[in-house]
């Protein structure tokens, strides 16, 4: 796992002298204009704090208002360079802040300096930057589990993983984000499918998935049909479908419909089998039904990656 570093000089997590932080009630900075004598009514001139003296000076009781306001604004609220070093949200600050860090495991804080979040992190596709939310390349985890493990997340960061969807929503709410699903079949054809926006709703409403336009990389479009559908799993049933569960029925979890035209979390099978149908890692457009995947990842990256993007 990699290390991040805290802005400045100072104390704590290793210094990274290359990013500043924001004046603080005990900087240099906040001491010599709001703490000054001239802003308490000392010196000879009016100030804020009800000196006497010329009232009508450089520090006269609304400047010094104004500068306190300032300072203390700065203070509590870091800039965004150095919030993003500090506390990334995502692995796109972290690449924007250093664009040399490989792919990896790093730690993120999607809900906050109290709930840090190990992730994999893509910096290699297409310029990098992208938070893997979903993994499978080797079948070493189970994938067939029930709502809570789908709704906290599960399996090991450096291999095969879902990241949660409580993880996925706080991500995919902060910022307008793209999504790019990468896929690979068993005779190493590689495609991918992108979409230009992605965000899912929160539990309360059954965490319904939402994308934007469709961009092939080759693989065609296996999400128009689970757009706008809820999240499902064996014990928990929100398809459309009104016979079937179609988490039980093709042994996954995903946003199904009546029922799927990609099953990324299906069973890891190898290649074209059809001997329980359409229960493999399946993206129809690509392979067709009963064709298992040998890897398949999904992952985000932030549309824009400019400092209005609100933070806790």
């Amino acid at each position: 796992m990699k290390e991040w570093f805290r802005c400045g000089s100072s104390s704590g997590w290793p210094p990274h002298p290359d990013v500043p932080c924001p004046p603080t009630q005990t900087s240099p900075a906040f001491r010599e204009e709001v703490l000054s004598p001239e802003c308490h009514g000392g010196g000879g001139r009016g100030g804020w704090a009800g000196g006497g003296g010329d009232s009508g000076g450089p520090w006269n009781s609304a400047t010094c208002a104004k500068l306190m306001i300032l300072f203390i604004l700065l203070a509590l609220v870091p800039t965004c360079l150095c919030f993003s070093a500090l506390l990334p949200l995502d692995c796109s600050e972290i690449h924007t802040h250093d664009p040399t860090q490989p792919s990896g495991v790093y730690t993120i804080f999607p809900g906050g300096p109290v709930s840090p979040l190990q992730v994999y992190c893509d910096m290699d596709t297409d310029g990098g930057g992208w938070t893997v939310f979903q993994r499978r390349l080797d079948g070493s985890v189970n994938f067939y589990r029930p709502w809570d493990h789908y709704k906290k997340g599960f399996g090991n960061q450096g291999g095969e993983y879902w990241l949660g969807l409580d993880n996925i929503v706080l991500l995919t709410m902060r910022k307008r984000n793209e999504l790019r699903v990468d896929m690979e079949d068993w005779d190493g054809g590689k495609v991918y499918a992108q979409y230009t926006s992605i965000s899912v709703d929160p539990e309360t409403f059954g965490y319904t998935l939402r994308l934007g336009s469709f961009i092939d990389g080759g693989a065609g479009d296996g999400l128009a049909f689970h757009n706008g559908m809820k999240f499902s799993t064996f014990d928990t049933d929100q398809d459309t479908s009104a016979a079937e569960n179609c988490a039980k029925l093709f042994l996954g979890a995903f946003w199904y419909g009546d029922c799927h035209r990609a099953n990324p979390n299906g069973v890891y099978r190898w290649g074209a089998d059809g001997t329980v149908r359409q229960v493999g890692v399946e993206w129809k457009p690509f392979k067709g039904h009963d064709y298992s995947l040998k890897s398949i990842n999904m992952k985000i990256r932030p549309v824009s990656q400019g400092c209005s993007h609100q933070r806790h």
